[in-house]
């Protein structure tokens, strides 16, 4: 029996199809659109396009198929997993999203926070496998984040724990899109990245190494793939922007170290691939600035082993609830 997880970020929308194992057997992505509408309409069309392909069709139409989808959700979504509160990085407030995908595809649809999808995922099949207490924190265009406990997701009283990229770190700092100022993801996530770049190059006027040209040559094209690969080459812009970011992680670690007391936090998301680049920076910034340091274990700072196909395993796995009620 198949599953659709669909990982649906601020960029864009992924969908896989999922077998019991968790193995991914085919993927389909379309980018992220601004309004409800449209962004229901790209959800359904990879979907739909994952069905037909492989020769299934959801019940109702024709077949046994596809028996149920799980979205994994930039942004708040209720307890029920039915709805979308809000979301800084997508159009929906208040959004029965649940039922509109039912609709359309014709099988049930559950709803779970993107973070969350995946740190079930990293549980059954990665890096938390038999942690007690886990973070995942899924860096891409914010900051997302889980709390495991026993094998277990920690949702909070609404649904909406644990969302730490939006802990102010800076006072009065870069603006955000939730509405408030120097959330931790303004520092440490791509966009984050790309706004220390900017920043970095207009202070320092240096005009010509090659970030600076690309920038030059296209001035909204720069995002925190292309810094990140600047910074494997040697400009110095880009390393200073990486160095930037990796003091945020290690500072950001260190308060959810004092809140949680993980024994592990695994750092997922897109800007996760450049791990290399940033994390050892990262967990000596944490090490130094955690309290107590030096009479405390340190929790295990680890990357994702799933990658960005965490988000798409976990919600397709999570989806499975609703065939077996």
């Amino acid at each position: 029996m198949l599953t659709v997880g669909v990982d649906v970020g601020g960029t864009s929308v992924r969908a896989g199809l999922i077998d019991a194992s968790g193995a991914v057997l085919d993927l389909r992505q379309a980018r992220t659109p601004g309004s409800d509408e449209a962004l229901e309409d790209a959800i359904t069309s990879v979907v739909t396009e994952l069905v037909d392909d492989h020769g299934a069709s959801p019940p109702g139409r024709s077949g046994t198929g596809v028996a149920a989808v799980g979205l994994a959700v930039a942004g708040f979504v209720a307890a029920e997993r039915r709805h979308v509160r809000f979301s800084p990085h997508l159009s929906w407030r208040g959004a029965p999203v649940a039922e509109r995908i039912e609709r359309r595809v014709g099988v049930p649809v559950l709803l779970e926070h993107d973070a969350n999808a995946a740190a079930v995922a990293e549980y059954r099949f990665g890096a938390i496998a038999g942690a007690e207490v886990a973070v995942l924190l899924a860096v891409g265009t914010g900051i997302g984040a889980a709390l495991l406990a026993g094998g277990r997701l920690f949702r909070g009283a609404h649904g909406v724990a644990p969302e730490l990229g939006h802990l102010r770190v800076v006072p009065d700092g870069r603006p955000c899109p939730c509405g408030k100022r120097g959330c931790w993801e303004r520092y440490c996530s791509g966009t984050g990245l790309v706004t220390t770049a900017l920043e970095l190059l207009a202070r320092h006027g240096d005009r010509a190494g090659p970030l600076a040209r690309q920038v030059a040559a296209d001035p909204r094209g720069l995002s925190g793939r292309r810094v990140a690969a600047a910074a494997r080459d040697g400009d110095a812009v880009a390393l200073g922007a990486m160095a930037e970011l990796a003091r945020w992680l290690g500072e950001g670690l260190s308060l959810v170290a004092d809140i949680f007391d993980p024994e592990v936090v695994v750092v997922g998301g897109g800007v996760a691939e450049s791990g290399p680049l940033f994390l050892d920076t990262a967990r000596e910034h944490y090490a130094a600035t955690l309290t107590g340091s030096g009479y405390r274990p340190l929790a295990r700072i680890r990357t994702s082993q799933l990658g960005d196909q965490a988000g798409i395993v976990g919600s397709a796995l999570l989806a499975r609830a609703l065939i077996d009620r």
